[in-house]
This record gives structure tokens, sequence and C-alpha cells, in this order.
């Protein structure tokens, strides 16, 4: 099973490839990765990249955490 994002304003989705739990404590931080991001020389992990961009993309819309099989 694959977990993600769902934006319901828009009805897109991404699925990073990662956990539930690491993508709900992404949501739940965005502040801090914000912050991580612009100090960061190596860059994130691909799936916080990932996850990070559509939440910017979204803010301000009802973003939901989804799961496919």
């Amino acid at each position: 099973m694959q977990f993600g994002y769902r934006c319901e304003d828009c009805e897109l989705a991404v699925f990073p490839v990662t956990t539930r739990s690491e993508l709900q404590w992404l949501r739940d931080r965005l502040h801090v990765v914000r912050e991580v991001a612009k100090h960061s020389d190596g860059g994130l992990d691909s799936w916080m990249m990932e996850g990070f961009a559509f939440l910017d993309e979204h803010q301000g819309h009802s973003v939901l955490m989804v799961s496919r099989r």
C-alpha cells in the first residue's frame, strides 16, 4: 500500500515513496522543512522534495493523507 497527499480543491494527488508516518511528519512540520531546505547544501531526500513541492503548490487548500493499493 502506498500513502500520499490529495488536494481536495484541485483533485490532484502525489504518492512519494516513503511511509505514512514520514508524510504526516512532513505535513505537520512544513515550516521547519522550509527552513532546513533554505540552508541545505546536499538537498533533502527525494520523497521530501516531492512532498514539499506538492504541499507548496497546494498551500491554502485542503490536503488530505490518502492511500492506494
